[in-house]
């Protein structure tokens, strides 16, 4: 008997993503914040071992695992020529035009004899709570005029199971955005919007990409 073919979707782990909280196959949920960097060899020594010293001490607080994910990823461009592109053609002198010209060249020419890389830094924070069931009571399901309201009644403890879940998870990133403040570092959750776009460009690193930022 001929096996069906895998699709893409058997091989990504994710359920889905709702709310900011990527919620995996197993049940698992996760939560993902984006770091900024720091300039650490422009620090003094004593900069330096007090920002070791935060984090050690930031690290050996937590009572819950997390993960630091590093994207590498080779700047983009061509948007920034765009943009030059359309300033060129509303600059009112020639001379103007010559100048903008000579930059957009200079631009792209450096780019391409140098990899400019960009990186961003994310903290992946777990929380693995019970699988979430529905009502699998045979009873209740037999009984005439209730199986409307039985479905109606699995999607609100559902939603209020994910609710409760999601307050502790917030709750250990609440933890991880303190510790990092103090290291001296600016921490911001990704919202689903941003979630879906990260693992997007992951999943098709060829596509055109657009830096996260933190407002």
């Amino acid at each position: 008997m001929a096996q069906a073919p895998q699709t893409t979707q058997n091989f990504v782990p994710i359920q889905e993503i709702r709310d900011g909280v990527v919620i995996l196959k197993t049940g698992g949920m996760r939560a993902m914040v984006l770091a900024t960097s720091l300039n650490f060899a422009l620090k003094s020594s004593d900069e330096q071992s007090a920002i070791l010293m935060q984090f050690q001490n930031f690290l050996n607080s937590l009572d819950f695992s997390i993960q630091i994910f590093v994207q590498s990823k080779k700047l983009d461009i061509r948007p920034y020529i765009a943009l030059l592109e359309d300033r060129y053609k509303e600059q009112p002198t020639e001379l103007m035009k010559i100048q903008v010209r000579e930059y957009i060249e200079f631009i792209r020419t450096f780019v391409e004899s140098t990899n400019i890389m960009t990186k961003s830094f994310f903290v992946v924070i777990p929380y693995d709570p019970p699988i979430m069931t529905g009502n699998k009571n045979p009873i209740m399901n037999a009984i005439p005029g209730r199986k409307k309201q039985t479905a109606a009644q699995t999607t609100a403890n559902a939603d209020q199971q994910f609710q409760e879940y999601r307050s502790q998870l917030e709750q250990r990133v609440a933890v991880v955005e303190q510790g990092l403040v103090r290291c001296g570092i600016r921490a911001a959750e990704l919202g689903t919007e941003e979630v879906v776009e990260l693992f997007y460009k992951l999943f098709n690193p060829g596509e055109t990409e657009k830096p996260i930022q933190i407002t």
